[in-house]
């Protein structure tokens, strides 16, 4: 079983378990020089190495330049290869649009990032999505049970291929809350996220389920964990440590990977750094586990920081309160 495993299942694991992702943006960048970097840790990096004459070519479609279309035919563009694309052109612009929208195909287990609440704003574009969901009418009703039905098929097919953690990731909040706010979302979003991981749950009841979702989720954090989830990543700035240790470790337990402060990462200084990572962890360490670190590094942060994140993430990981 995985460090990640332990801590979420409360085993007291012997570290606190570290993943650090590596944006691809930041390979096309850095190349060899980050794969020196990497070599000096493989405690986190396990051996990784890096194509680095096809980074570009190996890429998903939404992050390589130019337009890629979905199996919703929503457009997504890409100025720079490396980082996720965005959605430019969204097919459901009108409530007949809606009505008129055919499910795709495929069921083939593909659960990307923005599954459920985001793939509604990719479909109709966020002032329609909050129109619809302000109006409380059958349109964003109509909208959310297609997505859904779609979900349900996937997620019926990853079945069988399930390793020892499911992920979802789904954006939730922005940086200061949820944009329908807690309760529109308790009404639409919450049972369909109910229904999805129940239908994991159903059918291996131990099956642990990891949700990334970033943004300002506090409020529904409990809900997620209603809904089965067994981690959740959020994240340290949208958040808020204080609320963080309050909802997560004060009302109840709830396991967190921790998204360190990306935003702080380009500019801190090493101290900083370390200081960020020592401040975490101390707020919200548990013997029995319930904690990970989080660290998504992208093409801004300098190397010497990133050399500084992770070696307070080396010291840290040892923490025993």
């Amino acid at each position: 079983m995985s460090t990640l495993a332990q801590a979420t299942r409360l085993e007291y694991p012997d570290t606190i378990p570290v993943t650090v992702g590596l944006l691809p943006a930041m390979w096309i960048r850095y190349g060899s020089e980050l794969q020196r970097l990497v070599d000096q840790y493989p405690q986190f990096f396990h051996g990784l190495k890096m194509d680095l004459e096809h980074v570009e070519d190996n890429l998903p479609p939404s992050y390589r330049k130019g337009i890629y279309i979905d199996e919703w035919n929503c457009e997504w563009h890409n100025a720079h290869a490396g980082n996720e694309a965005i959605v430019v052109k969204h097919p459901v612009q009108t409530e007949e649009d809606v009505m008129n929208l055919q499910i795709p195909a495929c069921r083939d287990g593909r659960l990307p990032h923005g599954f459920m609440y985001l793939r509604l704003l990719d479909l109709c574009g966020f002032e329609n999505a909050m129109i619809w969901f302000a109006e409380e009418d059958e349109t964003i009703q109509t909208l959310i049970d297609k997505v859904l039905e779609y979900n349900l098929y996937q997620v019926a097919a990853v079945l069988p291929r399930m390793e020892e953690m499911i992920t979802f990731g789904d954006d939730l909040g922005t940086q200061k809350g949820l944009a329908i706010g807690p309760e529109r979302w308790r009404k639409y979003l919450k049972p369909c996220f109910r229904k999805l991981y129940g239908l994991v749950k159903a059918y291996k009841p131990d099956q642990l389920i990891y949700m990334h979702t970033d943004g300002c989720i506090w409020e529904i954090m409990p809900d997620l964990v209603e809904c089965g989830v067994d981690m959740i990543n959020p994240q340290f700035r949208a958040n808020g440590l204080e609320n963080l240790v309050r909802v997560c470790r004060k009302d109840q337990i709830i396991p967190i990977n921790l998204d360190l402060d990306r935003q702080l990462f380009p500019l801190a200084t090493p101290s900083q750094l370390r200081d960020h990572v020592a401040e975490c962890v101390e707020s919200l360490y548990l013997p029995q586990g319930a904690l990970g670190l989080s660290i998504e590094l992208n093409y801004e942060v300098p190397l010497e920081n990133v050399a500084a994140i992770l070696d307070a993430a080396e010291k840290y990981r040892h923490y025993r309160g």
